[in-house]
Order: C-alpha cells, then structure tokens, then sequence
C-alpha cells in the first residue's frame, strides 16, 4: 500500500508541525500528548486518497484530514473518561496523566480545533464539507450513547447493534472519505457511493475486531484474548448465541474456564461461522460500492488492498 503510507506519512509530517505551544498549557499539552502517541492516521489518510481518486489535489485535502484526526483523538480523550482506562497505546491517557477536568476541556478544545482546520479549505466545498462532518460527529455521540446504555440493558437485538456501530465506528470512515471526494468536487452519486464503502468496510472492521477479540492470538492482537466476554459486551457473537441458545455457559470462578467456555459456546451456536459471514457481507457491499465509482485506478486498487486488509487483519 505504497499510496496510503505516503499518504499517512504526509499526515504525520503535518501534525509534527502543528504548533500547540501556547497558553494555559494544561490546555494544549494535553491535545499535544495525545497526538503525539502515534496511531495508524487511516482515517486522514483515506481522506487524501479520496480527494487523488477522484482528480483532486492532496494538499487541498491535507488540512481537513488533520480536522478529522483531531477529531477522532478528540472522542478517544473523552471515550477513555467515559470507561475509566488508564492506558491508550501503551501510555497513560489523557485523564490518568493529568486530570478529568483537564481532559474534559482539551477535549473541547479539540473539537474546535478540527473545525478550525476543516475551515482551511475553499469557500466553495466548505458548506456541503461542514455539513458532512457535523452529521458525522453528532452520530459518533450518539453511537457512544447506545453503547453506554447497553451495559445497563439485559438484552440487546442485532439491529439495535449493528446499528451503534455503525455510529461509533463506522460514520467516521465513511465521513473522512467523503470529506475527500467533496474536496475533490465530485459528484453527489460519487460522494454518497465513497460514504458507502466507508460504513460498510468500518462494520466489516468490527466483525473481525469481535471476534479476535474472542478467538485472535493474544500477541498479535496486543491485548488480552476474551476481553469482551470478562466485561460482559453484548457483542453479535453474544447476541446470536444468546438467541440460539436455552442457556448460558455455566459460571466459573476462572477467567480462562470462562473465556474457554464461552469460545465453545459460540461456536456450538454457529454464532461465530455468523459474524465471519456478516463480517464479509458488509466487505462485498463495500467493494459493490467502491467498484461503481470512476477514478484513478492506481488508487482504487490501493483502497481495495486497504479494505481487504482491515477485515483480514490479525492485530
């Protein structure tokens, strides 16, 4: 994926740039701190290869793809509040390193900043650009929501799942491909298929993570194997056992008796088999998508490997 990594590395040249050295500094340290822990910067990334598929200039994408990396380090500054974690990407979070009121308002100020720089760009795409991202952002709120009101409920159907999601996970991809091909005046059709593909390769994407989450090796995947089950997530693997079974797997005293027996249980259920087959559902409507759209085929075929690759991935 030659493109993309030049693409994130252009992304990360940036953000190095970006000046943060300014006044409270318990304000700005802190949006620094974050967004120097590194990260895979995809989704910018995908933001500059929508603008160059569709005939448009990197540069003229570059500063709205930094808007949505803020934005994104933005909702995990305050998704790690929101579940208490004390580490992201092998250092301490934001509220663990200084405080939560501190964490709470450099988040703010993250939010402003991704329009700040959402705003570098011609007046002419500006609005419709706007209007994309903010509908994007209200979902992402309401996808982590959804997901904060599952713990507290006893059962959770599939829709009402896949469809928090598709909020919390999924509007981002798609929004940062369209910021892109917005960017790039494309047309609506065109703009509306890349939002597509988006969504539907970040809902593939989520399939996989469930179940490596439940079934991956604990040293690629760089995290404890059976998370999910210990904390109780009401994933599509649970869902669809839960509804294809009479009983739960018996208690344990053991984490990995548990985590053994609900393996088994999911995949006696054939709720495993289900997400594998949800998972490549969603993949082929996104590459039903991507395959309508006209542009230049050296980057089409770079988004292709880079989807393929997400709900391949083993880490």
């Amino acid at each position: 994926m030659k493109k993309i990594q030049a693409y994130v590395q252009m992304i990360e040249n940036t953000l190095a740039h970006q000046d943060y050295d300014a006044e409270p500094r318990e304000l700005y340290e802190p949006i620094h701190y974050i967004l120097s822990l590194g990260g895979k910067r995809l989704r910018p990334a995908l933001t500059l290869a929508a603008c160059e598929l569709l005939g448009g200039k990197t540069e003229d994408a570059l500063m709205p793809a930094i808007g949505i990396e803020i934005f994104h380090n933005f909702s995990l500054v305050h998704d790690d509040i929101m579940d208490n974690a004390s580490v992201r990407r092998g250092q301490k979070t934001v509220h663990e390193k200084w405080n939560t009121n501190i964490a709470i308002l450099s988040g703010d100020a993250m939010l402003v900043k991704a329009y700040q720089y959402l705003g570098a760009t011609e007046q002419e795409v500006l609005p419709k650009l706007l209007r994309s991202f903010s509908k994007m952002a209200i979902e992402v709120c309401e996808g982590q929501q959804y997901d904060m009101n599952f713990e507290s409920k006893d059962t959770v159907n599939e829709d009402d799942y896949l469809e928090m999601i598709r909020l919390k996970t999924s509007v981002l991809l798609g929004a940062a491909l369209e910021a892109g091909a917005i960017i790039a005046r494309a047309s609506d059709i065109a703009c509306k298929a890349l939002y597509n593909f988006g969504v539907n390769i970040g809902l593939a994407f989520q399939m996989q993570d469930d179940l490596l989450d439940s079934f991956g090796n604990a040293d690629k995947f760089g995290k404890r194997i059976g998370g999910d089950i210990l904390n109780g997530k009401k994933t599509l693997l649970y869902i669809y056992a839960r509804n294809n079974s009479r009983n739960l797997p018996a208690d344990t005293n053991s984490d990995e008796q548990k985590i053994k027996s609900f393996q088994n249980w999911f995949i006696e259920t054939g709720a495993k088999q289900y997400v594998e087959e949800k998972r490549e559902s969603f993949y082929h409507k996104a590459m039903k998508e991507l395959e309508a759209i006209q542009g230049k085929p050296e980057v089409k075929s770079e988004l292709v490997y880079f989807a393929r690759s997400l709900v391949e991935r083993d880490q």
